[in-house]
């Protein structure tokens, strides 16, 4: 379980917050304690949730479109001014877009984000953390196709 809800949140006290009430009566009750157990994160912590995202592949790898390459290599260069400007990967929810949306919204997210103080950036940050967590605990507890 532990290894499940680490590829949804890359904190290890979250994922150990979210193991220990177990078992939760529902769905519902499971993602109020991982959203629960995201705002409680330390400073530490969300560094460390943070930097497993940068292990994560970008969504966008399967994106196509006349302006693809032109919004790749935008987006790269987005990319590393934020990290260079936070210190701290960019991450951004994108659940319920459309895939020939994610470009779009990655470019606009990451652009205005890029206008945020350090402080207001690192709460925007982790409160897309935990949406991500949030997602990815909804899709493992989903009925298979």
């Amino acid at each position: 379980m532990r290894s499940a809800l680490l590829l949804c949140c890359g904190s290890p006290r979250w994922a150990e917050r979210v193991a220990a009430h177990r078992p939760y009566p529902d769905a519902d009750s499971l993602l109020a304690a991982s959203d629960e157990a995201c705002y409680d994160l330390t400073p530490a912590e969300l560094d460390e949730a943070l930097a497993g995202e940068s292990l994560s592949p970008l969504p966008l790898a399967g994106a196509r479109g006349p302006a693809t390459l032109a919004a790749h290599t935008a987006l790269r260069a987005a990319h590393a001014e934020y990290e260079r400007r936070f210190r701290h990967v960019f991450v951004i929810c994108l659940d319920g877009y459309r895939d020939d949306e994610l470009l779009d919204q990655v470019l606009s997210g990451i652009r205005t984000r890029l206008g945020n103080e350090p402080e207001e950036e690192r709460a925007v940050a982790a409160d897309e953390l935990r949406r991500l967590a949030r997602g990815r605990l909804a899709r493992i507890l989903a009925p298979g196709p």
